[in-house]
């Protein structure tokens, strides 16, 4: 029986149903519930007391950041743990979350395994007491889920990178969270808008944009690096100009090779986009535009 309660938040219906199905996997103690905005969050908590509280940034009338500002202003939130799992990992982003009193932050895309470990972290000793009250172990099975869609791609399992020498830039360990995602701030290509980086939990691929629309973006990619697999959560960096980043969040859709011969050396990778934010959406329309207008 579930004794804690944790609240979902983000405008991506196929992300809140990543993070709960993680959630209820691993930790059968946790009851989940889902918001598309920081409003309907904020609505919710006013109506009932959530443990922990695992939130996305960009979204449609209020941001994860605005609702954790809210959070922090609220006797009964003050101390709540509150994890942010977004696509904006620099470090300026990572740092002004702490300022605000973030407890944990997650960049997408994420793996069960590092949900799970980010959630133990935050949660601690009242997590661990209420799993051994359940007769449940932290240490759980693996994601089944994750595992089936392996086999399915036969996708290889790659070791972690070495730890990067040098001084960080604080003593806080989320800071650590901006590293991973850096080098999106700057576009793959000098100037080519046909160019993509797309993102996984443990992998970048570098790419061409064969045909994108609203719904989803197909790139081809040489066979000789590291290719997720089927239903894997992808972010898309796409430079708009003028120094703005748009971040597109997604998933693995399908997989084929470019040519019909085993030693192919390029390799299709559709991705279908599950972001619902109108800003996104409008980032989004106007990059197709652009990119159909330089192919004709």
């Amino acid at each position: 029986m579930a004794t804690l309660k944790a609240l979902v938040v983000d405008d991506a219906s196929f992300v809140r149903d990543l993070v709960k199905r993680t959630v209820r996997q691993r930790f059968p103690v946790i009851e989940t519930t889902d918001a598309q905005n920081g409003r309907r969050a904020q609505s919710l908590m006013s109506r009932a007391r959530f443990d922990l509280v695992l939130c996305d940034w960009e979204m449609p009338e209020m941001s994860g950041l605005e609702l954790l500002q809210w959070m922090r202003q609220q006797p009964d939130y003050q101390n709540v743990p509150f994890i942010m799992i977004t696509s904006r990992g620099d470090k300026d982003h990572v740092i002004e979350a702490v300022r605000e009193g973030v407890s944990e932050y997650l960049g997408k895309p994420f793996s069960p395994e590092g949900l799970s470990k980010k959630i133990i972290k935050v949660m601690g000793r009242r997590l661990h007491d209420a799993m051994a009250g359940s007769g449940k172990s932290l240490e759980g099975p693996a994601d089944a889920f994750k595992e089936s869609a392996a086999l399915l791609t036969q996708k290889r399992e790659t070791p972690a990178p070495a730890p990067a020498s040098g001084p960080v830039a604080a003593d806080n360990p989320l800071l650590s969270a901006g590293r991973a995602t850096s080098a999106a701030k700057k576009p793959q290509a000098r100037g080519a808008m046909s160019m993509a980086s797309v993102r996984f939990s443990d992998s970048t691929l570098k790419s061409v944009v064969k045909d994108i629309n609203l719904t989803e973006v197909r790139v081809i990619a040489k066979r000789d690096q590291v290719f997720p697999g089927i239903l894997d959560q992808a972010v898309v960096d796409i430079d708009m100009g003028d120094g703005q980043m748009a971040r597109l969040n997604g998933y693995v859709h399908q997989l084929q090779a470019v040519d019909k011969r085993q030693d192919t050396d390029f390799v299709s990778v559709t991705i279908r986009f599950v972001d619902e934010d109108p800003k996104k959406l409008e980032d989004l329309s106007r990059f197709v535009a652009r990119f159909r207008a330089s192919n004709r």
